[in-house]
């Protein structure tokens, strides 16, 4: 095995291992699955390693087979779940099946990873954002201007129209809102700030490099391919989906860096600015973090900064925050581990001072929440 294909089994393989954590919910082994077939298949490891490493190669072959399976419908497809049909049972059939798909559809499969990006559009992110955004409210009158960075199809644009239930840990249950779409999670550690009602929302915009019109089929089909083959996952992006359709926001296309003075420009003078990044500057290397935090104080106006990331440099040699926060020793040995999550963190920009804190950390698809206690 050749080092960058060892380096995309050992990336998938920290994924799987997030997805079949003890306790996992039965409706995660597909995930876990199709992530260590990656892994261990030569056929498909071999098409991800050919892919660039900032491509997320794993991941990304993972959207192309669930892509290109349901093009197909044949005895891969199944194990796939379809809005409104639950989790598909776990047999001994799946890995044959991939094994078999890998080696019929090879050339397909890569052209597929070639002429796609990976894009993770998870909307119960917004599970993780909701704590900070209502702590942010509730210290400051202004209204809250919201700028979702990396938005992607833009599901992350509306926080305060979906409702929210935190499970805590003594059974008790938090609800916030009453949207069209609910999200739920298990909370662990100290409980999060979660008010009544998500905080009001004045004015929104994204940034995206490469935006995606939901209203186009092909786009929302590959959208669907990226998000977890898990039924709850699955149901959440299609109810998402119809809202953002039925309710457009603004998203301008650029790098998060350099189109941030431009989105913000755009917003209205009074209003406390709110960026919003969940699993996006994960993926920027040491000098487009330095420019973006550069970039932060450039703006001249008041500014908060929730991010939602893992450690990096991405990795088991990870130590940090993408905000350059220290985190409890034992989280950064959990990463070495194998252990995936993102870190919740605040930054806070007054007159160009820059203060932050690590507020607690998350399930890359928000299964969990742990809030750190004041």
């Amino acid at each position: 095995m050749t080092d960058r294909a060892a380096q995309v089994a050992a990336q998938a393989r920290a994924v799987a291992d997030a997805w079949s954590a003890p306790g996992a919910p039965p409706s995660w082994w597909l995930t876990a699955a199709l992530l260590r077939g990656i892994a261990d298949d030569e056929v498909l490891r071999g098409i991800a390693a050919d892919l660039p490493p900032d491509r997320q190669p794993a991941l990304l072959l993972s959207a192309a087979v669930r892509r290109l399976a349901a093009e197909r419908d044949g005895a891969l497809a199944r194990y796939f779940p379809v809005p409104g049909g639950g989790q598909p049972a776990q047999d001994a059939g799946f890995a044959p099946a991939l094994a078999a798909f890998a080696r019929a559809e090879r050339a397909e499969l890569a052209r597929l990873c070639a002429g796609h990006r990976y894009q993770m559009t998870e909307v119960a992110r917004c599970l993780d954002v909701l704590p900070v955004l209502a702590a942010v409210a509730a210290d400051d009158p202004r209204p809250l201007a919201l700028v979702d960075l990396g938005t992607g199809a833009g599901l992350g644009l509306r926080p305060d129209r979906y409702a929210y239930r935190y499970r805590l840990p003594d059974g008790r249950e938090v609800r916030c809102g009453d949207g069209p779409l609910e999200l739920s999670c298990e909370v662990r550690g100290a409980t999060p700030p979660v008010p009544p009602d998500p905080p009001a929302i004045a004015a929104r915009v994204g940034v995206d490099a490469e935006p995606h019109d939901l209203a186009d089929p092909a786009t929302r089909a590959w959208l669907a391919a990226c998000v977890p083959p898990e039924a709850g996952a699955v149901e959440r992006f299609a109810a998402a989906t119809g809202l953002a359709l039925a309710e457009p926001a603004p998203i301008v296309r650029g790098d998060v860096v350099d189109a941030l003075a431009g989105a913000v420009a755009g917003l209205p003078p009074d209003a406390l600015v709110c960026l919003v990044d969940t699993y996006v500057h994960v993926f920027l290397g040491p000098e487009r973090l330095a420019a973006f935090d550069a970039a932060l104080v450039a703006l001249g106006r008041d500014v908060e900064w929730i991010s939602v990331d893992p450690l990096v440099p991405l990795g088991p040699e990870a130590h940090t925050t993408v905000q350059g926060l220290d985190v409890p020793g034992h989280w950064i040995a959990e990463n070495r581990e194998g252990g995936v999550f993102g870190v919740i963190g605040r930054v806070s920009v007054r007159d160009g001072e820059r203060r932050g804190t690590v507020l607690g950390r998350a399930h890359p698809s928000a299964a969990w929440l742990e809030w750190l206690p004041d």
